[in-house]
C-alpha cells in the first residue's frame, strides 16, 4: 500500500499500482492544502473577479467572462468538447497509471479541485475501473488534453470504461461500472474541468513505463554481453577497472563492474593468453562506454521523472498566502523536459540495440569464432540463425525510422495562442514501441550466445551460469533449422519482469 501525498510517489510504484500489485489511499495529510485552495476557487467565484479557468473562457476565448451560474456547464462542456481523441484505445494498466499521476499532482494543493473529486480517482483505481482512453490526441503542451478528458469523462459517468474482472478486462458504460463499484459520478465545479485535465500525465505514465523497462533491458543487455564474451572467446581486458578509473562515468564503471562480476572465475579469463588476437571488436571492447552511457541517460530520466510525478503542472495556480490569495497563470502544463528525455532516451535505446545486433553478426562469422557459420549444423543445407539476424536488423531499423526527435515538430494551434508545444506525448508513446524492439534484438543475442557456447567445452563463470540456465530453461538449445520467432518472443517475458537483474 503507498499513501499518495502529493511528494512520494516513484515511477516504480506508479507501475506497481497499475499493474495491481500495490493498492494506495490519498493522505490525510493533503486534505487541509487540497481544501484550503479550493475555498479560494469559490471565494473568487462569490466575489466575480475575473480569474482564467475558473469565470472565463480557454484558450484563445479567455476574455470572454462566464457567470458563475453557467460555471459548472462551462468545466462540463470543457471535458465533452476536449475528449476527441483518436486512434486506438490506452492499454487500461496504462490509464490506471495515469489516474494515479493526476491524482498525487492535485493532492499537492495548488489545483482548486474538490477533495471528493480527488477520493473519486482513487476509488476508480481501487476499484480498477479504467476509462477508455483513445492514446492519439495530446500535443505536449497544455497538457495532454485529450487524453486526459476522455479520463474525466469516466469520473463524470459518462462515456465507456474497461473493469478488470481478476480474469479479463470488461468494457462497459461508465454509469453501469461506477454503480456497481458503489461510486458516484462526480459533478464538476468552477475550475475543476481545468484541473483535471491540463497536466502531463499521459507522457509520465509511458516514461514511467520506459524507466521500468529500460532498467529490466540494460541488465539484460549485460548478461547477454558476457555470454557473447564468453562464447566468441573475447577478452576480459576492456574491462579492467584501471581504464574504468580513468574516465569515470557512472554508467560506464557499473557496467563494467558487472561484466567483471560476471565473467569472475571463468575459464575463458584464459583464452587470450597465447592469442594472436590484438583487440576484440568494438561492439565487445567499448561495451562499458555504450551501455555504460545509456545508464547515464537512464539516471537523467529518474532524475526528472522523481520530480515530475510530484509537481504541480495543471495551469492557472493557486497560492495563498497571509497577504491574500493569487491566482496565478503559467507554463507548467508543458511537456518539453519530458519530451526531450523521452526523445533522448529513444537514441540510447538505439544505440544498445544497435551494439547487440552487431555482437550476434560477429557470433555468426566463423573468422571472428572459428565456429560455424551462423551456428548452422551443417552449414549450406541448414541456414542456422542467419535469418535471426536479419529480424534483430529490421527491428532495429524499426527503432530508427521513429527516432525524430518528435519535439522538433511544432504545430500551432488554438488561433495562436499556443504557438509552442513539445509533442512530449508522441515522444514516450514511440519510445515505449522501441523499447519492444531493443528488448527483441536482446533476446536474439541471448539465443544466439546461448547456441555458440553449446559449441565450446570451457566451462563459462559461476556468476554467469544461473542466466545461461535460465535462458535454456526458456529456449533449448537447438542446433537444426527451427522457427525462432516463438523463442525470441518467450526470452521477451524473462527479460521484461527484470530476470537478469
Amino acid at each position: 500500500m503507498i499513501v499518495l501525498d502529493g511528494s512520494n510517489l516513484t515511477p516504480n510504484a506508479v507501475v506497481s499500482i497499475m499493474k495491481g500489485e500495490i493498492g494506495l489511499e490519498l493522505a490525510e495529510s493533503s486534505r487541509s492544502r487540497v481544501e484550503k485552495a479550493r475555498k479560494a476557487v469559490d471565494e473568487i467565484v462569490t466575489s466575480g473577479q475575473p480569474a482564467y479557468g475558473i469565470n472565463t473562457g480557454f484558450g484563445d476565448l479567455v476574455s470572454v467572462a462566464i457567470s458563475a451560474e453557467d460555471l459548472s456547464t462551462l468545466q462540463e462542456n470543457l471535458v465533452r468538447s476536449h475528449a476527441c481523441g483518436m486512434g486506438e484505445s490506452m492499454d487500461p494498466l496504462h490509464v490506471l497509471g495515469m489516474m494515479t499521476i493526476r491524482a498525487n499532482s492535485l493532492l499537492v494543493g495548488n489545483s482548486g479541485i474538490k477533495w471528493e473529486t480527488i477520493q473519486t480517482i482513487a476509488s476508480m483505481i481501487q476499484a480498477r475501473i479504467a476509462p477508455v482512453v483513445p492514446r492519439i490526441g495530446s500535443l505536449g503542451a497544455s497538457g495532454d488534453l485529450a487524453p486526459l478528458s476522455h479520463m474525466s469523462l469516466g469520473l463524470m459517468g459518462e462515456g465507456m470504461v474497461d473493469v478488470d474482472t481478476g480474469k479479463e478486462w470488461v468494457r462497459m458504460e461508465a454509469s453501469v461500472a461506477l454503480s456497481n463499484a458503489g461510486i458516484s459520478p462526480i459533478s464538476l465545479g468552477a475550475k475543476e474541468g481545468l484541473s483535471l485535465i491540463n497536466g502531463t500525465s499521459q507522457m509520465c505514465v509511458w516514461l514511467c513505463i520506459a524507466y521500468h523497462e529500460i532498467s529490466s533491458l540494460i541488465s539484460a543487455s549485460e548478461v547477454a554481453l558476457a555470454l557473447s564474451i564468453e562464447a566468441a572467446h573475447g577478452s576480459v581486458s576492456p574491462f579492467d577497472e584501471r581504464i574504468h578509473s580513468v574516465r569515470p562515468h557512472d554508467g560506464q564503471l557499473k557496467t563494467a563492474s558487472r561484466i567483471r562480476f560476471l565473467l569472475d572465475k571463468s575459464a575463458n579469463l584464459n583464452s587470450h593468453a597465447d592469442c594472436e588476437k590484438v583487440q576484440d571488436a568494438y561492439s565487445f571492447r567499448c561495451s562499458p562506454q555504450v551501455i555504460g552511457a545509456v545508464r547515464d541517460i537512464l539516471s537523467d530520466l529518474e532524475n526528472t521523472l522523481s520530480i515530475e510525478l510530484n509537481s504541480v503542472t495543471d495551469n492557472p495556480l493557486i497560492f495563498i498566502t497571509d497577504d491574500g490569495v493569487d491566482v496565478v497563470s503559467g507554463g507548467n502544463f508543458h511537456g518539453e523536459i519530458l519530451g526531450m528525455r523521452a526523445d533522448s532516451t529513444h537514441l540510447a535505446i538505439h544505440e544498445l540495440a544497435s551494439i547487440s545486433e552487431r555482437r550476434i553478426a560477429q557470433l555468426l562469422d566463423p573468422s571472428t569464432t572459428g565456429l560455424p557459420a551462423f551456428l548452422a549444423e551443417d552449414p549450406g543445407l541448414t541456414s542456422g540463425l542467419m535469418i535471426l539476424q536479419y529480424a534483430a536488423a529490421a527491428a532495429i531499423s524499426e527503432i530508427r525510422a521513429t527516432l525524430g526527435p518528435a519535439t522538433a515538430t511544432n504545430i500551432v494551434v488554438s488561433g495562436q495562442q499556443e504557438d509552442h508545444v513539445s509533442m512530449g506525448a508522441t515522444a514516450c508513446w514511440l519510445l515505449i514501441q522501441s523499447i519492444s524492439n531493443a528488448s527483441s534484438v536482446i533476446a536474439a543475442e541471448m539465443i544466439t550466445a546461448s547456441i555458440a557456447l553449446d559449441h565450446r567445452t570451457e566451462e563459462i563463470g559461476p556468476n554467469l551460469q544461473p542466466y545461461l540456465d535460465l535462458i535454456r530453461s526458456i529456449v533449448p538449445v537447438d542446433h537444426g533449422d527451427v522457427r525462432r520467432d516463438i523463442s525470441v518472443q518467450n526470452l521477451l517475458g524473462s527479460i521484461c519482469n527484470g530476470s537478469y537483474n
